[in-house]
């Protein structure tokens, strides 16, 4: 209760009393004024019998010094109260002005009124989110320049050596498959960064539809037999008939990330795991390996863009799959979370609203 009079009246009752104060110290420095006059006699004593209260023959300038005086002394007064009011809006300002020039470091600590401590901890907040963008703009940057250099540079180098007429049959193919693969390597990371930067400016899903999500998860599986056949893994799956009402290629695109990551951290012989249930208004889908899993600071990093905690894994993934996993699970309202152990495996839990 009393936050709420706080929040509601804090600068309306600090304005009031700035008011207060200044018409305050007027009529006592025009009292005193009055007083001291009379002391000097310039006045009459009060319930003298005159016309005026000047005293006879005293300068009317007297009474005119006094009201200047009087004005002066309150603005006086008002100008320092004000000079005090102002200087945390000032000191916004300036922090403001850092900002803009590009010191995200700068906080504030403003105490006092209820609206500039508000605005003081609602700045101190959008300079952290400025800072964390341009970190994560300065990586991106970085990585994603890394990540297209090295094929570039490996197709490249290829494509000189098979201008060599003295090259062998099994060598040039050699070199034309490398081609290939980084080729592929190139579309893939394009096609991930023009999907996450799509997810990323959308805001409203509008290819909503009802579905079974079972049946999906049976497709993506399907989808994905090449590549965990080719190192014998067993996929298990476990899943309730669910309909769900959403955008079923976004879905998908969760389903095939999942799964091609854990392929891709599970070893030969290994085993992954997929169970759909519906409980108490929610979908829950989850994805277990028993691959390498993670430590905690993998963990941590492992939503980020371009992020790959496992470098000897990195020339087959470009850091952006769980990236996007991440952005479609929020644009559906969800939540994800992982569970990890090193040498022990990984799981991805999902929950939808439904």
């Amino acid at each position: 209760m009393i936050n709420s009079i706080k929040k509601r009246w804090g600068l309306t009752v600090a304005l009031v009393i700035f008011i207060f104060l200044v018409m305050l110290a007027a009529m006592l420095l025009a009292g005193t004024l009055v007083v001291l006059l009379h002391v000097l006699g310039v006045l009459e004593p009060w319930g003298a019998p005159q016309h005026g209260a000047i005293r006879s023959g005293a300068p009317v300038g007297w009474l005119f010094a006094m009201m200047a005086f009087s004005i002066t002394l309150g603005i006086s007064i008002a100008w320092f109260f004000s000079e005090k009011a102002l200087r945390p809006i000032r000191r916004i300002i300036e922090a403001t002005h850092k900002v803009a020039s590009g010191d995200f470091d700068v906080r504030l600590n403003v105490r006092g009124v209820y609206e500039l401590e508000e605005l003081s901890r609602s700045f101190n907040k959008m300079a952290h989110e400025l800072s964390t963008i341009e970190t994560l703009r300065s990586d991106f940057i970085n990585d994603f320049s890394h990540e297209f250099k090295t094929p570039i540079v490996s197709i490249r180098g290829f494509a000189r050596l098979l201008k060599d007429e003295t090259l062998g049959d099994k060598e040039r193919q050699e070199y034309l498959d490398i081609i290939i693969t980084e080729s592929e390597r190139l579309t893939s990371l394009s096609e991930n960064v023009l999907n996450l930067a799509n997810y990323e400016n959308l805001e409203i899903i509008a290819d909503i539809t009802d579905f079974r999500l079972d049946e999906l998860i049976r497709k993506a599986v399907i989808q994905m037999e090449p590549k965990w056949q080719a190192k014998n893994i067993d996929v298990n799956i476990e899943i309730d008939e669910v309909m769900y009402k959403g955008s079923a290629d976004l879905l998908q695109q969760v389903l095939l990330n999942l799964i091609d990551n854990a392929v891709k951290f599970t070893g030969s012989g290994g085993v992954i795991e997929m169970q759909l249930t519906h409980d108490e208004g929610a979908i829950l889908l989850s994805v277990k390996d028993n691959g390498i899993g993670m430590d905690e600071e993998i963990k941590a990093r492992i939503f980020d863009k371009f992020y790959q905690g496992d470098n000897s894994h990195t020339g087959v993934g470009n850091g952006l799959g769980l990236a996007i996993v991440k952005r479609i699970v929020d644009l559906c309202g969800g939540r994800i979370e992982v569970q990890s152990k090193q040498n022990t495996g990984t799981e991805f839990k999902i929950r939808l609203p439904g």
